[in-house]
């Protein structure tokens, strides 16, 4: 046995408190729902100066490893709530990984990173400590008041507020406020009351998730193993967490009973398997295990009248990818500086549409990418399956196949389609920043030889960044700041000017952009101004005056939706030979899966055939030698 470091929670006393009085004005927000997304949710607003009461059922955050990889843009949320310095004493950074199949590499790929980046791309750290993390800021801030052991058994809406009934150790209590926050996770029981239901698709794969304590010098990247001899048939996934803490997945065969190898001595037979097959005979002890099935599902609407919902309450993505978490701390920013909006600077509710309109395009974003990495960790069809396994085994001697097996680890998404964002004029160039995409963080140099970064220059709030701007340009982003600044926040809206000839400018800081290597990713001109919104998402870009109108744009909540396709889709340039091998692997699973089961093989003899007519002799004879080399 070893001396395990895994993290126990801290047990809370169940919270004692009074029903509110009829009488009482209804509080402004109840959050339900301590997780990392309704915690974010609670810490913003109460940042902005609302008051939250935040409702627990459990006594204790919760325990076990569950989501543990935490993406540069949510480190960077962390940041904007107060909770960044904390958190980064306990992850542990990676950058990329490596895949197998059997016990040959097919993959090793490297996350985008880079000397300017404030942060790296990725971190793993037990959701479990996160989440005691950001409870230990919300006990101390003097807005929130967190019940645990309150559990959410009933909800009503009359007009301009909600009441929930909430069950505590001393019996039912009621609360009545102006908006309610649910984020309580995917069986949501507020959901039910409310009576929605997620939409979508649900894969067939099913994964046994373990946490182990096991010394072991393998590296902090992920790792994937498919059809390994130590488990056939299955995919291993490990990542290595701090303090010795190692995250094992592997998915369950189709004619596997998971009652049964959800028992621990099943549990401890199969990993013991695999870390036998590494050459590794150290102790190890498990500590938590779980269960898990692949999702793609969300609510129509993320807005019912006064209920809000949010992260996993709202909708559900594939764990491929890690997507989950980081996604619902995106809905988290972007609901609170909405909602925010809505409660102190009169905002219309109508933006609040704006945010459900905005993270459900988030979610089929998502599921995009997830999908295909979804299609290769878990294939649901035999023609997924087929096509799976023949470029796996492919691509032991065709790197070039290599690509369809990445992972496309999450980033942030963008809103290029949402009401509030503003289309860049005809003149702005193509490439570079566009409206709507996240603006991400980057060191800077100030005119006066500080280093700062674009996170600490804007704050928390919207913020005004002017490139190489004239005198008379400079007034005109000044007074938009000013005019952002009293809609919202004073305090919080920041104006700064990046030039590639610094000089000092009273009142305003600069940035010492020489290199050009700021204003080169942004695509910037001379002129122009970017508009950042408090979640990071770039507003608009453009001259000042030309924007003069954007507080009113935001506090009316937009303009009328864009649709699905068209110039405000991110056109990512693609290889070639990468789209050509990923449409062909796509349009070959759906073939195989249309054919009678009897004609697969020869549906496979007449389309090869077929291209086989497309291509020089030598070219067919060449392929026929590769294919048939490896199984």
């Amino acid at each position: 046995m070893t001396n395990s470091p895994y993290y126990q929670p801290r047990p809370y006393a169940p919270s004692q408190f009074d029903s509110l009085p009829t009488d009482a004005p209804a509080l402004p927000v109840v959050v339900v729902g301590a997780g990392p997304v309704g915690m974010a949710v609670a810490l913003g607003l109460a940042q902005r100066g609302t008051r939250v009461t935040v409702l627990e059922a459990a006594t204790q955050v919760s325990f076990g490893s569950r989501a543990i990889c935490i993406s540069r843009h949510t480190l960077e949320v962390a940041d904007r709530l107060g909770v960044g310095e904390q958190l980064t004493d306990l992850v542990l950074p990676w950058q990329g990984g490596r895949s197998f199949y059997r016990d040959a590499e097919v993959l090793h790929f490297l996350m985008k990173h880079d000397e300017q980046d404030v942060r790296g791309p990725m971190v793993n750290v037990s959701q479990s400590e996160l989440e005691q993390v950001m409870a230990d800021a919300l006990e101390l801030h003097p807005l929130v008041t967190l019940h645990w052991g309150s559990a959410v058994t009933g909800l009503t809406q009359d007009g301009d507020e909600a009441t929930v009934t909430v069950e505590t150790a001393d019996g039912p209590r009621t609360l009545r406020a102006q908006w309610v926050v649910a984020a309580d996770g995917g069986r949501s029981p507020v959901r039910d009351l409310v009576g929605v239901g997620l939409q979508g698709t649900s894969y067939e794969g099913r994964y046994v998730i373990a946490d182990i304590h096991w010394v072991s010098e393998l590296p902090a990247e992920r790792m994937v193993w498919f059809d390994p001899p130590s488990n056939p048939g299955s995919t291993v996934i490990m990542h290595r967490q701090p303090g010795d803490i190692w995250r094992i997945d592997y998915q369950l065969d189709p004619s596997e009973d998971a009652e049964v190898e959800t028992r621990e001595e099943r549990i401890r037979a199969r990993i013991a398997s695999h870390l036998a097959w590494l050459g590794d005979d150290r102790p190890w002890t498990l500590e938590w295990h779980g269960f898990y099935k692949a999702h793609a599902l969300a609510l129509e609407s993320f807005v019912h009248d006064r209920v809000l919902f949010a992260g996993d309450a709202a909708h559900l993505v594939p764990i491929f990818g890690v997507r989950g978490l980081n996604s619902g701390m995106e809905d988290a920013e972007t609901l609170v500086w909405t909602l925010s909006a809505v409660l102190s600077a009169g905002a219309d509710p109508a933006l609040l549409q704006t945010y459900s309109a905005e993270r459900y395009d988030a979610w089929r974003q998502n599921v995009a990418n997830a999908g295909k990495s979804t299609l290769i960790m878990t294939p649901g069809s035999h023609g997924h399956r087929t096509t799976r396994d023949a470029l796996l085994a492919l691509a032991t001697v065709r790197p070039e196949f290599s690509h369809l097996i990445n992972p496309r680890q999450s980033s942030a998404t963008h809103a290029r389609r949402s009401p509030l964002t503003v289309t860049a004029p005809a003149s702005a160039p193509a490439h570079g920043l566009q409206p709507g995409d996240p603006v991400e963080d980057r060191r800077v140099v100030l005119a006066d030889g500080k280093e700062s970064s674009l996170g600490e220059l804007r704050g928390t709030g919207f913020a005004v960044l002017g490139v190489d701007l004239d005198a008379p340009s400079v007034e005109a982003a000044s007074r938009l700041r000013d005019a952002l600044a009293g809609a919202f926040a004073p305090e919080d809206t920041a104006l700064a000017l990046v030039c590639r000839e610094p000089g000092t400018t009273a009142y305003v800081t600069v940035v010492d952009d020489g290199d050009g290597a700021l204003t080169g990713a942004w695509g910037a001109e001379p002129g122009e101004v970017f508009v950042v919104r408090p979640d990071g998402l770039l507003l608009a870009r453009g001259r000042a005056d030309d924007l003069a109108g954007l507080p009113q744009r935001l506090l009316s909540g937009g303009v009328a939706v864009q649709t699905e396709a068209g110039p405000a889709d991110v056109v990512v340039a693609v290889p070639a030979g990468e789209a050509r091998r990923e449409s062909a692997w796509l349009a070959l699973s759906d073939g195989i899966n249309t054919v009678p089961s009897d004609d697969r093989e020869g549906f496979l003899a007449r389309l090869a055939l077929l291209l086989g007519d497309q291509v020089s002799t030598d070219d067919f004879a060449q392929a026929v030698a590769t294919a048939a080399l490896v199984r």
